[in-house]
């Protein structure tokens, strides 16, 4: 029966691991609890490829808990009736050890069914899942568990399972592998930190070699054709989508031109033509605002060009909008002052609107009042009147602060001018 290269050379021990320093370390707290063998309830937070299997597994080794693994993907309530169904017999006298991946695709009812023998000890729970679990787990079950990250593993680590795989593949086939020089390093940036990718990569590229005698020829050219579109991790509907974009957009606000750039190639690669506009648009009225209000019209053309253009020529004018709005002076008044006239709203507090603004333009109007008093700006030097546009509740009202940005002191000391004039 055929058994997949990644689950042969899948580590057993935790001195095999790669990667998870982190918690894994000499000093890591998951590190010393494993090693304690007093096992909480856990989740497993974090990418495809990175280990939460593997080390659940190992968990399950170093316990006198019977192991249970389960997808909710394909899982069910039954599923969970028939493993409680054996606590307390000869088959789980201590007790289960479930390792529930991608818990995310369970639903509430599902994860509560859990609840009350994780509260009794009979079922000690570790969870994995790729995606927040702030968002998917319920509370009731956060609240039980502790969660630890799992992060992408470094090129560095991902190289000593690259080798230990060829290395397994050359004893299986009672062969001798010969690498061109940057084959390791090509598969180990390639498959982006996921440790199963770059060992099925080496599987996939072990199967294709050419074979010279008892050599197998490993080629540097199919190392990159095996890993080409896996190096980006980037999915539009996980964690990955709105860390980038929260990455672009923060670098674009922090004046990084070239993490700018960088994390627009990444949303680019992914093919995240949408989203990459739209935070651009984003950022040139609240990042850039009024330190130049021309980023506007210009970021919009930028997109404009880009969406008519599509991928991949569309690269170039929003590397045109990232540069610009990157480099161009910033201002958040305009955005900090909508969003404390949204509070007021928001709070309640907008009042009556006064009756000289009020629409004048019907017949009995004058009667109610309405428009009686109002200066119309342009009759006056300046364009400019003195008189109240705010509701009573709200006439003190003070949003706006101009920024210390050129543009927006000039029209500071334009006003200051015309408003200090005799009306």
């Amino acid at each position: 029966m055929y058994q997949p290269l990644a689950d042969k050379i899948r580590p057993t021990e935790l001195s095999d691991m790669v990667g998870q320093e982190h918690i894994l370390g000499e000093n890591g707290l998951l590190r010393r609890l494993i090693e304690s063998g007093n096992i909480p309830n856990m989740i497993f937070y974090g990418p495809s490829g990175v280990g939460k299997t593997t080390l659940a597994q190992i968990i399950a080794g170093k316990t006198s808990r019977r192991l249970y693994k389960l997808n909710a993907t394909t899982a069910s309530t039954a599923d969970i009736r028939s493993i409680v169904a054996e606590l307390d017999t000869l088959l789980a006298p201590q007790g289960v050890l479930l390792y529930l991946d991608e818990i995310q695709y369970f639903n509430k009812k599902q994860q509560q069914s859990l609840l009350e023998f994780i509260e009794s000890g009979k079922i000690t729970l570790i969870a994995s899942t790729t995606e927040n679990p702030y968002f998917y787990v319920y509370n009731a079950l956060l609240s039980r568990s502790t969660i630890f990250e799992f992060r992408p593993i470094s090129p560095r680590d991902v190289s000593r399972a690259v080798r230990r795989a060829f290395t397994l593949c050359a004893r299986e086939l009672h062969a001798k592998i010969e690498l061109e020089e940057g084959v390791v390093d090509a598969v180990a940036l390639g498959c982006g930190g996921d440790v199963r990718k770059s060992i099925n990569a080496v599987e996939l590229l072990t199967a294709a070699a050419r074979r010279e005698g008892d050599t197998l020829l490993v080629s540097l050219e199919d190392a990159r054709a095996a890993t080409q579109k896996s190096s980006s991790r980037y999915d539009r509907d996980g964690d990955s989508h709105y860390d980038i974009l929260s990455a672009f957009h923060k670098s674009l606000r922090g004046s990084d031109v070239n993490a700018s750039l960088h994390y627009l190639a990444r949303l680019l690669t992914g093919g995240d033509l949408p989203s990459a506009c739209r935070r651009l648009l984003c950022v040139a009225s609240e990042d850039v605002g009024l330190a130049y209000p021309q980023a506007v019209a210009i970021v919009k053309a930028c997109v404009d060009s880009a969406m008519q253009l599509g991928l991949p020529e569309a690269q170039l004018p929003l590397a045109q909008a990232a540069v610009l709005l990157a480099t161009a002076p910033k201002s958040n008044s305009a955005s900090a002052a909508i969003a404390a006239a949204m509070a007021d709203v928001k709070n309640g507090r907008f009042g009556d609107v006064p009756d000289h603004l009020k629409d004048a333009h019907y017949a009995g109007a004058e009667k109610m009042g309405r428009g009686l008093t109002y200066r119309y700006p342009h009759d006056f030097p300046g364009n400019y009147v003195a008189q109240q546009y705010l509701p009573d509740a709200l006439k003190n009202a003070d949003y706006y602060h101009e920024g210390a940005n050129k543009a927006e002191q000039q029209a500071r000391e334009y006003w200051k001018r015309i408003k200090g004039s005799p009306s």
